[in-house]
């Protein structure tokens, strides 16, 4: 490991650092075995990087929530951990974390539940116009119900598409399929681990058949701008797109275009290509999209879980333990090559 300084000395606590905050309970189970410190509140940007750079060297542990800086783990460190609180691990230079024998691991499961239920409370929210309707009794205009009839529909055997099938897309598939009688089709990796209702489906396919489609993948070389132009060409011009994976899974001109052209009847968008989504997006103004800031995955609920699996999770990487949820079992080839 040659960017490493040297390790804690012999009976001293290793030290964690927490990029932000997490649950008291989780906190408090991780402070019982080690010593926890927190970046600042209000950091962000170059200035969030800096406090990074300057304290790296200090900590055995590292939990994030925020995006780290590429060259981060170039920097004299101490490593022996790096748990994200959460489930994509694009906040993380895992390639760089790998080749310096770093173990990264995260949290997954813990906040699928969450997020599905967050992509069916979007599809009601769009197809029964509960933002129009709310605005519409706000001003008086009561009378704007006898629209109701004609601009409302219900789930019950449309067909729902689903791009990737992992923890949260099984999840999505169960309410959907179950809870409101929805057809599913899938675009996966794993076409042939789909259960018996769910039906395969090439990306094209997915497009052109689906009253509604939630972007579920992770977000890699070969996913950075898949949903573009071309793809989008497929939909029909009542399908709504949710989105909650990541924001640059999608290619937000293109997306913009279909919107305002009609080609696309709507959007719900937890992620986007730029966070906090800037105050000149043009996604701003469009009636026909639903925006939210990154909050999915976060309810008290998953908030508990993934807080508590990051600590259980650091705790046994800090032991040498090699829990089920590391992303790099490569580490430790690089680890046997160093020693």
């Amino acid at each position: 490991m040659p960017a490493n300084s040297a390790a804690a000395g012999p009976g001293s606590r290793p030290h964690v650092l927490l990029t932000d905050p997490i649950v008291p309970d989780a906190h408090a189970r991780l402070a019982a075995e080690v010593d926890v410190e927190t970046l600042p509140p209000g950091l962000a940007g170059e200035a969030s990087d800096r406090a990074l750079y300057e304290r790296i060297s200090q900590y055995d542990g590292l939990i994030v929530r925020r995006q780290l800086p590429g060259d981060l783990f170039e920097r004299a460190h101490r490593l022996r951990a790096v748990v994200r609180h959460g489930v994509g691990t694009d906040f993380i230079p895992v390639d760089r974390a790998t080749a310096h024998g770093i173990p990264v691991a995260n949290t997954p499961d813990t906040n699928a539940n969450a997020v599905a239920e967050y992509v069916m409370s979007g599809l009601l929210a769009m197809t029964r116009r509960l933002a129009d309707f709310d605005a519409a009794v706000r001003h008086g205009d009561w009378d704007r119900r006898m629209a109701a009839g004609e601009q409302s529909r219900e789930l019950r055997g449309a067909t729902l598409g689903i791009i990737g099938f992992g923890a949260i897309g099984r999840r999505v598939a169960e309410i959907a399929g179950a809870g409101f009688g929805m057809k599913l089709v899938s675009h996966t990796a794993t076409p042939a681990k789909l259960p018996p209702h769910v039906s395969p489906a090439d990306l094209p396919t997915l497009f052109a058949h689906s009253d509604f489609i939630v972007v579920a993948c992770p977000l890699t070389a070969t996913t950075r701008g898949m949903i573009d132009k071309a793809l989008l060409a497929h939909a029909r011009p009542t399908t709504v797109l949710v989105n909650v994976a990541r924001g640059p899974i999608v290619r937000q001109d293109d997306l913009v275009d279909a919107l305002k052209a009609g080609r696309l009847g709507g959007a719900v968008l937890d992620v986007h290509a730029q966070h906090p989504l800037p105050a000149d997006s043009p996604l701003r103004a469009l009636p026909n999209v639903l925006l939210t800031p990154h909050l999915a995955g976060l309810t008290q609920d998953a908030s508990m879980a993934m807080g508590l699996a990051a600590v259980d999770t650091m705790l046994a990487l800090l032991r040498g333990e090699h829990p089920r949820n590391i992303v790099n079992p490569e580490f430790n080839a690089v680890n046997k090559e160093t020693t």
